[in-house]
């Protein structure tokens, strides 16, 4: 898909192109409002991530310009104010999602793909991922192996499903990092191998976790 990101922190910016280009999206970015909307009329995007924070005119103002091009473009609002009047007014205006900062890739992700699915692939259903006998229920936070539930935190169930959702890739730890903790993450990249080795434990042989010296871990189907 093509997905313009309007966002005026580099970091966040930088952080969100390498994340979604690695997904397999063409990534146009703009840090200004003006910026954002020339982009969007050069070449009409598939889902739009807009801040709401930006020089220049802000992200609502850019929200309703776009909505008087195209009236059902998907747009994600990014948004460091977690007040229920931002988030309603963002809605009223237009806005298909919303998400709060700091959020992990994963979670970013996980919305663009609800936003832009076909029907055909919302009848087939995304909210489960399966890999051989172990299953995650997305919508209920819930692991199985052979049917029988397996007790998760709250990062270990995003950190499985990360891998999950990249079968046979070879993930380094900071593609982890990013996708599971986020880009505001500064601590220790061990503590992925901390996660690693504690979901180990916890699935058994349903699935391989491989190390990959060096680089990071891949998962691949077990028994």
């Amino acid at each position: 898909m093509k997905i313009l990101v309007i966002e005026d922190e580099a970091l966040i910016l930088a952080f969100l192109e390498r994340g979604l280009t690695a997904e397999g999206h063409a990534v146009d970015t703009a840090m200004r409002g003006e910026e954002g909307l020339d982009r969007l009329r050069e070449g009409r995007p598939d889902i739009v991530v807009l801040d709401i924070m930006l020089p220049g005119i802000d992200g609502f103002d850019v929200l309703a310009a776009i909505r008087a091009i195209d009236s059902e473009l998907p747009v994600i609002l990014l948004t460091a104010r977690g007040e229920v009047a931002d988030r309603v007014r963002g809605l009223d205006l237009g806005a298909t999602d919303y998400l709060v900062k700091p959020f992990a890739f994963a979670e970013l992700a996980a919305r663009v793909r609800a936003h832009t699915r076909r029907p055909s692939d919302q009848r087939r259903g995304a909210a489960s991922i399966d890999v051989g006998p172990l299953s995650l229920d997305l919508l209920a936070r819930e692991a199985e192996v052979d049917g029988a539930r397996v007790a998760l935190s709250a990062r270990e169930f995003a950190l499985l499903a990360y891998l999950m959702r990249h079968p046979g890739q070879v993930l380094s730890r900071q593609q982890i990092l990013d996708g599971v903790w986020g880009y505001d993450w500064f601590g220790d990249a061990r503590t992925v191998d901390v996660h690693i080795a504690q979901v180990r434990k916890k699935i058994g042989d349903a699935v391989e976790i491989k190390t990959v010296r060096g680089v990071g871990y891949r998962l691949e189907s077990g028994r």
